[in-house]
């Protein structure tokens, strides 16, 4: 990845994670105890950090207060400057992550808060599975850079949205081979008709009526593409009782007929 392109303003990093990382190196550091400073550059590696003292550090030149449960995530190249009070100790890992993928920005240093324990979980079972598992750690590792992701997702003024869609979209699951009208979708997420509207607006781009469209076709054309299910099965399994619905669905939504489909045509439009 070059330097332009994980730079941003505001010490933030993009990431790619699509693919798991690559851990080289990880453990847990101890600084301060010969030395109240440390400077260095990592020039290929990525440096991520669960820490466990307050100190400062600089990136780039760039201040940073840390404190417990403070968690950074460093760039390639990046000089780092240290600043310890006393003993220190961190969780460390020194990876490197895919070039490939949409770009999830994160911040140089965030706070964990209340996921300290479960991000502090995820990298002490990476350290004890690298020795016979490789792969594994990077499963760990890749597992708490996700968590970092949601801790760094903009706020909300009220947190009830998240809530609200997730409540949407577990009721739209739990009934797609049901009649789904969109007052009893926001009944059930505990909002109203035209706040459940705007809000899957914002999630998904779409309309919920056009969510649960899309949903059952792809619920379809797994079903009819890695079961046996019998094709009324599967059009009553989506909410499409009627075959000539399900049809007229498949060929609008998925490009196909149903035996087309099946047959391992017809993708989702």
């Amino acid at each position: 990845m070059a330097d332009g392109d994980w730079a941003r303003p505001g010490r933030v990093v993009a990431v790619r994670l699509d693919e798991p990382p690559r851990v080289v190196s990880l453990g847990v550091g101890v600084h301060g105890t010969t030395s109240r400073a440390d400077v260095f550059r990592l020039p290929d590696l990525w440096q991520l950090h669960l820490y466990r003292y307050t100190a400062d550090l600089h990136v780039d030149g760039e201040l940073h207060a840390i404190r417990p449960g403070y968690v950074s995530l460093v760039p390639p190249g990046a000089e780092v400057r240290y600043r310890y009070r006393e003993r220190s100790e961190h969780l460390y890992v020194h990876l490197r992550l895919p070039g490939d993928g949409d770009p999830v920005a994160l911040p140089v240093v965030q706070d964990a808060g209340a996921l300290t324990p479960a991000f502090s979980e995820l990298l002490l079972r990476a350290i004890a599975s690298a020795p016979r598992s490789p792969r594994r750690a990077d499963a760990e590792v890749w597992s708490a850079l996700w968590r970092l992701a949601g801790i760094a997702e903009p706020s909300r003024p009220d947190s009830r949205p998240h809530a609200s869609f997730a409540a949407a979209v577990a009721h739209i699951e739990s009934h797609l081979a049901a009649r789904l009208p969109v007052p009893e979708v926001a009944r059930a997420a505990g909002v109203s008709h035209n706040h459940l509207l705007r809000l899957f607006r914002a999630e998904t781009g779409v309309t919920v009526v056009a969510y649960i469209r899309r949903r059952r076709m792809e619920r379809a054309r797994h079903l009819l593409r890695e079961s046996t299910m019998p094709i009324p099965a599967v059009a009553a399994a989506v909410g499409i009782e009627d075959l000539q619905a399900f049809n007229k669905a498949c060929r609008r939504e998925l490009g196909a007929s149903p035996r087309v489909v099946r047959g391992g045509a017809g993708e989702p439009s």
